[in-house]
């Protein structure tokens, strides 16, 4: 009798407890967002944790928080996210913050700085050592809530029609190439230039381009890159860590009720781990793939790194000096 009597007690807190979370549900409050994106959804760690988060969100909410994303262009172009967040086309927005360089500098030291840190320790220094709250301060003045909610490891240094035996190669190159690492590329003397992930096989394929960088040996093979191309340069000294995040209308964040900011939050970070988790399981599949399908990997020599690392420096002094928020971000 004691033993039915535990387990029906067990029973009643149980269904209690259950109802209580119903309840909850039930109680909190609907919200209805749609959501531009950077990059093809289907792009591991890069774009799929936004994928994970729509459907965690929609499932620990029943149903009351939907954040319903569109593909690249859908919407608008993936370069103008940034703008239809700060305002307010959109209520939030899923991109890689280096794209807007050009009217923040300081960015792309948030979303993949050329030999930075690896990723345990950017997310220590984002979540405890200030580099969130330096991110709310650079956003504020453009009325948006950025929340970290991707990362992937190391990227790979690009593809190339040949070997890469010395910077030299560099002079001249139409290449594509993002952040800090597409103004070393110009200092080396290539003609830099931007092009969304989704247009990049057709402007190797075509010649608009020689070379190229993305984003991670996975991501890279889902574009089809070693289609086109034999060379793949090894690492990404560009980007030791690559980060996305959700652009939050900061409007649109302040009018939700506690219990919703907390459950987006908790989402973003269950999204980041997501990401990581599964790019690092992937990118090695996909070197091994590569090497089985005869693509070059090649590992940069030691001296080629070094002169990297030198002219890396040189251009983030000139970047700090002439912006002073760049230059506290890379301080900290």
């Amino acid at each position: 009798m004691k033993m039915m009597t535990k387990f029906a007690l067990t029973g009643l807190a149980a269904g209690v407890a259950l109802a209580a979370l119903s309840s909850t549900a039930q109680a909190q409050e609907r919200v209805r967002w749609q959501v531009p994106i950077a990059f093809p959804s289907h792009l591991v760690g890069l774009s799929t944790p936004v994928r994970y988060l729509s459907e965690t969100l929609d499932a620990v909410s029943g149903g009351n928080i939907n954040l319903r994303y569109y593909e690249p262009g859908e919407l608008i172009p993936p370069f103008e996210i940034l703008d239809a967040v700060s305002e307010g086309r959109y209520p939030a927005g899923f991109t890689w913050v280096g794209y807007d360089q050009g009217s923040i500098p300081a960015l792309p030291l948030f979303a993949g700085a050329p030999f930075g840190m690896e990723p345990p320790a950017y997310l220590a220094w984002h979540y405890f050592g200030g580099g969130a709250e330096l991110l709310e301060e650079i956003y504020e003045p453009y009325n948006v809530k950025p929340l970290l909610c991707s990362m992937i490891g190391p990227e790979a240094a690009g593809w190339f029609a040949e070997p890469l035996e010395d910077l030299e190669q560099i002079d001249g190159l139409r290449i594509r190439f993002a952040g800090i690492g597409g103004r070393v590329m110009e200092r080396l003397g290539a003609s830099v230039t931007m092009i969304p992930g989704g247009e990049l096989y057709q402007a190797m394929e075509r010649g608009t381009i020689d070379a190229m960088e993305f984003s991670a040996p996975a991501v890279d093979r889902i574009l089809g890159m070693q289609e086109i191309v034999n060379n793949y340069v090894l690492p990404g000294w560009h980007q030791t860590f690559t980060t996305a995040h959700l652009l939050i209308n900061q409007e649109s964040w302040d009018a939700l009720e506690p219990q919703t900011r907390a459950t987006i939050d908790m989402g973003c970070r269950a999204a980041t781990l997501f990401g990581y988790s599964e790019s690092e399981m992937e990118n090695p599949k996909a070197l091994r793939d590569f090497e089985e399908e005869g693509v070059n990997a090649q590992v940069l020599s030691d001296e080629i790194l070094g002169e990297l690392r030198r002219v890396t420096n040189e251009v983030q002094a000139e970047i700090a000096a002439e912006d002073e928020m760049f230059g506290r971000v890379l301080e900290s």
